[in-house]
């Protein structure tokens, strides 16, 4: 890690990355705001916007199952919670009992709901709730470890199913006349933004979450003239704003998480404004 913040302070010489908790959380940044910008773009087409709200808030629910049942690790049970819960959800979805929305509505309720229920009980809420409103300064070496596996392995993923995804969004019908298996894939991708949701929650917040994988989507669909543009747009979205909320975070002396999604909010009506301009 010596090497990588020697380089850091060589090429950016600025106050704010002069820390090592800064250090972290820039590389964090720059590691964990590609892979949302890809995965928010798929979101954004499968018309799942809100998908990751019901994941973020089952991660309180993760958690205090992990406690109940003895999990030493917060991290294990939430990931284990999480893709439990989106797998539920997308096979729910897909028999078509009810719409996508109300769906994942009923979910994050019912996630919410039982994860205050557990953590609240004996006043002893007060410590998690950091998970509200996230830290990424709390990054350490080893998270970023994570970061980087999960970065590598999305990405390769998404690159895998992309085009299966992007027909099964536009016509599932088509889809599966051509081989493709429809439901097995959309049940892939839930887990992969459950893996990624799970990664983020402690850094971003399960306020912010669902803002920050969906706002770099869908400021790029808005100037985007294809779906490679689209991706690459988002992509690029995410990381100026993850980069720029943080600095800024620093300077103001406030939440990194909220800073963040700020700047992807201002991307994305700046984004209305120009799509008249590029289309």
């Amino acid at each position: 890690m010596e090497i990588i913040y020697q380089i850091i302070d060589t090429l950016l010489p600025i106050e704010a990355l002069q820390f090592t908790f800064m250090k972290n959380a820039f590389l964090a940044i720059l590691l964990l705001t590609p892979l949302l910008g890809l995965l928010g773009t798929m979101a954004v087409n499968q018309q799942m916007a809100f998908f990751s709200d019901a994941l973020g808030h089952s991660a309180l629910t993760g958690i205090g199952l992990g406690i109940v049942l003895g999990v030493s690790s917060d991290l294990a049970a939430m990931l284990v919670f999480g893709i439990v819960w989106a797998i539920l959800i997308c096979r729910i979805k897909q028999t078509g009992a009810a719409s996508t929305d109300t769906v994942i509505s009923v979910f994050s309720s019912t996630s919410i709901a039982a994860g205050l229920l557990i953590l609240s009980k004996g006043g002893g809420f007060a410590k998690y709730s950091t998970l509200l409103v996230g830290d990424v300064l709390a990054v350490t070496p080893n998270d970023l470890t994570y970061l980087l596996i999960a970065l590598i392995c999305g990405t390769a993923l998404w690159a895998l199913m992309y085009n299966q995804l992007l027909l099964s969004g536009i016509n599932g019908s088509l889809a599966r006349s051509r081989g493709i298996r429809v439901q097995a894939v959309e049940c892939l991708f839930v887990v992969l933004v459950a893996v990624a949701v799970m990664l983020a929650i402690r850094w971003v917040g399960v306020m912010l979450i669902n803002a920050l994988l969906i706002l770099p989507a869908a400021a790029g669909r808005n100037i985007a003239r294809s779906s490679r543009q689209h991706a690459v747009w988002s992509v690029a979205i995410a990381m100026v704003c993850g980069v720029a909320g943080l600095l800024s975070a620093y300077a103001w002396d406030t939440s990194a998480g909220a800073a963040i999604v700020l700047y992807a909010a201002a991307a994305y009506f700046i984004s209305l404004g120009a799509r008249q301009f590029v289309r």
